[in-house]
């Protein structure tokens, strides 16, 4: 009775299932949305009934809902519904999680477990909902905890892969959290180890690989587990395979095809080893298997065509550089954690080899394959890009020794030749190649930084490279190239391998160095200004330097002080700073507090936190432009106009206004804080901030001075201006007159009567009227008697002429209106 039931409820419930619903008219499909729902969700219960056929049945059902025809004959007023419906519908249910939860009651029944796997599969590849169902009920757990169980058919494993791929891609955070438990790790580990050693096929290659990249994923979390289940020891054995020899059990009859499932393993344990170096114990355990000796194995060049004829099956060319690219990429951050073995190893002279071998006229050509090649296509630049990275973090960490010994291996020689070879190279910019510069200088910044050996016995070289790449300006700052940091780099270069060192100093201000950091400053943008003011702060230590700045014009004729004051005005204004409109204080109490500083007024910092006043000293370039204006001095300054002399008028009360606004935050802090000083220390906080505000109004008089002196000037200037244009139409109308005058005479003839019997009259005058009188001293003679009487002048005389005498002489020779007149008013 019982089998006829259960084939009686199959053939009426679930075969129909397989068929799409059917609706009457369009609205059905909402109308009865939330019963379907209802529905599915009941559905999945049925996988609690023990009979396998219903089990089947059921699954049978779910995953046909993906792949369901119409049927052929339809009842009349019906048509089915649409494709996506019941996948809509199935997503709001709770099947998915059902069907997760029904897996622990088949253990006996592993064809219908099988089955339900891959409806899982198809589930959680489909909908971001049904992953989320799914990851509710833990179902990366609960399917990592049984995918090692028995299988004869070894599909288990590959299903269950399969699933927690999709789950990785929808939810990538709660399925490694889930999946860091030690029982997730440990069957992890179990499922890794057996497709290593018992996998041949394609695909057991692959799903090889696939689990470790689910374990490369776990070690992203902190809180894995990889080291304490002591599979992070047997992955750390792997990656040392083939090139170290070992006796541990794991890889002593392993053995690889070379193949490239092969070398994608290899790959992904090299990067593990990127991952897990995070952990201090992770460290120990490289230490302890010799990793860094296993990668800069890798890291020397390939071996000779003969050699590699003679050897037994190995990694084939494009394999090996590919390797090489790789474990570069891991020795650049391993090689910083773990310096002894990396001097032990010798592996600054690994790498200058290397360097040398990228550089050589007839170096190994790349084929340009992996993650690691950019750039890198026919020749040896990523190799050499990756290279120099590796010696930039390992000489950035300051170790003398390290360092010390690059420099005795020629490395300063080698990496400006190498530079400027590149500098040299026809070859069009990109940016892989001016990464490599910029890395190459701050490698050489950090050799020479705190040597000053190094400093004056390479500077000219040095010099000659700054001074290469100052002189191509900042023109392509934005090009996204990397031209930003090459800049970057090339001031942070000029800080440290030229400063300090007078001789390397003097040499870089014969070749107009400064000049050219006040041209990078002048055009460069804001982001770059605090690097070149820090830099030539330091120089202005140099007396040689002032005079090359104080002589420095840009294309404007516009000097460095007024540049640095028009940068200060820049910068307060960026800071909204309160200034009136003639630039000058404008709040006494505040006479160089930002905006944003005022804001953080009614907070309290705690005693171990530098308050808004000390920190806004190094977050701006204030500081760095009143240290250089010291230098400089603040009198005879050239090329300073009266806006800038009240500027001028600020900066140099920068500090004591400085002191006044820590004073005065200190005094803020203890009033919120309620902490009352005793009177003495209360009165001589007063007198302080008392002390600061009388400063400013001292400064805002001298301001207010010379705006009085700027405007009695304007006045002047406009009085002049007036009187000159006064005088102006004065001569104007002169010339105008004596031009009627002139032409009356030519058209009038009893005027031109008149003015002949003037003429006449002033010539008779001036030959009676002919007087003599003293009109130069000719000779001038001293005697021995003192005072007038020891003087012998000798005289001589000049006739005073009649009066209209010149006049009647200029008129004969030239007409009235071309004699010069001459006006005072």
């Amino acid at each position: 009775m019982w089998p006829f039931c259960v084939r009686h409820f199959i053939f009426v419930v679930l075969l129909p299932l397989r068929l799409p619903f059917l609706k009457e008219k369009a609205s059905d499909e909402l109308n009865y949305a939330q019963d379907v729902i209802e529905f599915l969700s009941h559905m999945g219960c049925l996988m609690r009934v023990s009979h396998a056929e219903v089990r089947q049945q059921t699954v049978e059902s779910v995953k046909s809902f993906y792949s369901c025809v119409a049927p052929k004959q339809l009842i009349d007023g019906l048509q089915p519904t649409s494709p996506g419906y019941r996948l809509q519908l199935l997503e709001r249910s709770e099947l998915a999680k059902t069907l997760l939860l029904s897996l622990a009651a088949l253990e006996n029944q592993p064809a219908i477990k099988l089955q339900l796997l891959q409806t899982l599969q198809i589930l959680s590849g489909s909908s971001d909902m049904n992953c989320a169902l799914i990851l509710n009920a833990r179902g990366a757990e609960t399917i990592c905890l049984q995918m090692n169980e028995p299988d004869p058919s070894g599909q288990v494993l590959f299903r269950s892969s399969e699933i927690l791929w999709n789950l990785l891609e929808r939810g990538s955070k709660e399925v490694t959290a889930q999946l860091s438990s030690m029982e997730c790790v440990i069957s992890l580990k179990e499922a890794f180890l057996h497709q290593l050693m018992n996998g041949s096929r394609h695909s057991d290659l692959q799903l090889r690989n696939d689990l470790l990249v689910i374990t490369t994923l776990i070690a992203e979390s902190p809180s894995s587990l990889l080291i304490e289940s002591l599979f992070a020891k047997q992955l750390v054995v792997l990656a040392t395979f083939p090139e170290l020899k070992s006796s541990n059990p794991l890889v002593r009859n392993l053995k690889l095809s070379y193949n490239n499932e092969d070398l994608k393993m290899k790959k992904l344990l090299l990067n593990l080893l990127v991952l897990m170096s995070k952990d201090f114990a992770a460290l120990q355990l490289y230490k302890e298997e010799r990793v860094m000796l296993a990668l800069l194995t890798l890291v020397k060049p390939p071996a000779a065509s003969s050699e590699r004829r003679s050897a037994s099956l190995q990694w084939s060319s494009v394999q090996q550089e590919e390797l090489q690219l790789q474990a570069l990429a891991t020795v650049c951050t391993v090689a910083p954690l773990m310096l002894d073995d990396y001097m032990t190893h010798k592996g600054s002279t690994c790498l200058l080899l290397l360097l040398d071998r990228c550089v050589a006229q007839d170096a190994f050509f790349g084929q340009g394959h992996g993650s690691h090649d950019r750039g890198g296509r026919g020749s040896m630049k990523a190799q050499m890009r990756h290279c120099i990275r590796v010696l930039r973090s390992v000489t950035s960490l300051g170790e003398d020794s390290v360092n010390q010994d690059f420099c005795d291996q020629g490395t300063i020689n080698q990496f400006l030749g190498i530079l400027m070879q590149m500098e040299a190279s026809p070859d069009e910019e990109d940016v892989v190649t001016l990464e490599i510069k910029s890395d190459i200088q701050l490698i050489l910044s950090a050799l020479c930084e705190n040597d000053m050996y190094r400093k004056e016995l390479f500077g000219s070289e040095v010099v000659e490279m700054a001074i290469h790449f100052l002189k191509k300006g900042c023109d392509k700052f934005y090009s996204g190239l990397g031209h930003n940091k090459l800049i970057l780099s090339t001031v942070d270069c000029v800080r440290s391998c030229i400063v300090g060192c007078y001789t390397t100093e003097d040499y870089f201000l014969a070749k107009e160095g400064v000049c050219l950091l006040l041209d990078l400053l002048r055009s460069s943008p804001r982001c770059v200004h605090c690097n070149v003011l820090a830099t030539l702060l330091e120089l202005c230590d140099n007396p040689n330097t002032l005079s090359h700045i104080l002589s420095w014009r840009d294309a404007g004729g516009q000097t460095a002080p007024r540049f640095l004051l028009q940068l200060w005005r820049d910068e307060e204004d960026e800071l909204k700073v309160s200034r009136n409109r003639h630039g000058g204080i404008a709040d006494l109490q505040r006479p160089i507090i930002s905006q944003y500083h005022q804001e953080d007024t009614q907070l309290s910092f705690p005693a171990n936190t530098p308050s808004a006043a000390v920190l806004e000293v190094s977050e701006n370039l204030r500081l760095k432009i009143y240290s250089i204006f010291c230098k400089l001095g603040f009198q005879d300054l050239p090329g300073l106009s009266r806006k800038d002399y009240v500027t001028l008028s600020i900066v140099r009360r920068y500090l004591d206004f400085k002191v006044g606004e820590v004073w005065d935050e200190l005094r803020r802090e203890l009033s919120l804080d309620g902490v009352r000083p005793i009177t003495p220390d209360e009165e001589a906080l007063s007198t302080i901030c008392k002390g600061a505000e009388d400063t400013a109004g001292r400064v805002a008089a001298e301001q207010n001075s010379i705006l009085e002196q700027q405007q009695k000037e304007d006045i002047g200037e406009e009085e002049l201006m007036y009187t000159e244009i006064k005088s102006h139409w004065k001569q104007q109308e002169l010339i105008a007159k004596s031009w009627d005058r002139y032409v009356s005479k030519t058209s009038n003839y009893e005027i031109l009567k008149e003015v002949k019997a003037q003429r006449e009259k002033y010539q008779d005058a001036a030959v009676h009227q002919t007087e003599h009188f003293v009109g130069q001293a000719m000779s001038v003679e001293r005697a021995g008697a003192q005072g007038p009487a020891g003087v012998k002048l000798i005289l001589a005389r000049a006739p005073i002429k009649a009066v209209g005498q010149d006049q009647v002489g200029a008129t004969s020779q030239d007409p009235e209106y071309f004699s010069t007149v001459s006006v005072k008013d």
